[in-house]
C-alpha cells in the first residue's frame, strides 16, 4: 500500500475519533473533570440524540445545576452513558456535576474516571 493511502487512512481515523468524542461529549467531560466546580444536578429531562458510540446511546440531559453557595439554574449537556447504566439516569436523579467557572452553563456529569 502506497505510503500516501496510510497517511491518509490514518487521518481518517484520528478525525473519526476526535469526532466521536466530541459528539459523544466526552472532550467537554475530560476538561471539566479537570478543571470544573463540582457541583450536583438533578436530571430534569432526558433525550435521545439517536448516536451511539461503541453501541452506547449519546444522552442530552436537561439539568437543574446546584453549584455550592449561589442560586439553583437549568443547564443541558450530553454525555455517552453505558446501556446496561441507562436506569440509572432517569429524571428525577441526583448526579455528580462538573462546571465550567468561565461558563456555567456548560456542564458534564462527573461519572467517568479519567
Amino acid at each position: 500500500m502506497p505510503k500516501y493511502l496510510v497517511l491518509l487512512l490514518l487521518c481518517t481515523v484520528l478525525l473519526g475519533c476526535s469526532i466521536a468524542n466530541k459528539a459523544g461529549g466526552l472532550s467537554q467531560a475530560k476538561e471539566l473533570h479537570a478543571n470544573g466546580l463540582i457541583a450536583q444536578g438533578k436530571i430534569l429531562e432526558i433525550e435521545d440524540t439517536h448516536w451511539t458510540l461503541n453501541e452506547d446511546p449519546v444522552i442530552l440531559f436537561l439539568l437543574e445545576v446546584h453549584p455550592e453557595g449561589q442560586e439553583i439554574y437549568q443547564a443541558r449537556t450530553k454525555i455517552v452513558i453505558s446501556r446496561i447504566k441507562v436506569p440509572q439516569f432517569q429524571p428525577g436523579a441526583i448526579v455528580p456535576i462538573r462546571i465550567d467557572p468561565k461558563d456555567p452553563q456548560r456542564v458534564s456529569l462527573d461519572i467517568y474516571e479519567f
